[in-house]
């Protein structure tokens, strides 16, 4: 199924279309906080964007930029959507975000039947984790 392509599109639609944002509601909050910009100027969510935009996002701490290669009217799967934006995030944000990410670990689990852990085993694995990742 090819996504249908629109000559303009609002900006916030477009950003949960290409699965920038997982709602569209997040990409909404995104434009009036202001972590959306188009040639350095804060725009709303209702902003018409046009093929070849350059869109900068503020997302989690890193500044990602994007540029709109296809506009595409409805949200489609992640290869489908790979297509429809080119990423011109520096190589330095890049690095700064796979340095966040690696060494991530996984949560913790409990032996099956073990139940949900009191209060005080909630303190004693916060104490732990930090001991761990403080020093």
């Amino acid at each position: 199924m090819e996504p249908k392509i629109a000559k303009k599109i609002r900006v916030d639609k477009w950003l949960w279309n290409v699965r920038i944002f997982k709602s569209r509601t997040k990409a909404t909050d995104s434009c009036k906080t202001g972590k959306i910009k188009i040639n350095d100027l804060n725009i709303k969510p209702s902003f018409l964007i046009e093929a070849g935009a350059i869109i900068q996002v503020r997302k989690n701490g890193f500044d990602l930029v994007f540029k709109a290669v296809d506009l595409i009217e409805r949200r489609v799967s992640a290869s489908l959507a790979a297509p429809c934006y080119e990423n011109l995030t520096s190589q330095e944000e890049l690095n700064k975000y796979k340095d966040w990410f690696v060494g991530k670990a996984a949560p913790e689990r409990r032996e099956r039947g073990a139940g949900r852990p009191t209060k005080r085993d909630r303190r004693a694995l916060d104490e732990f984790k930090d001991d761990i990742y403080n020093n």
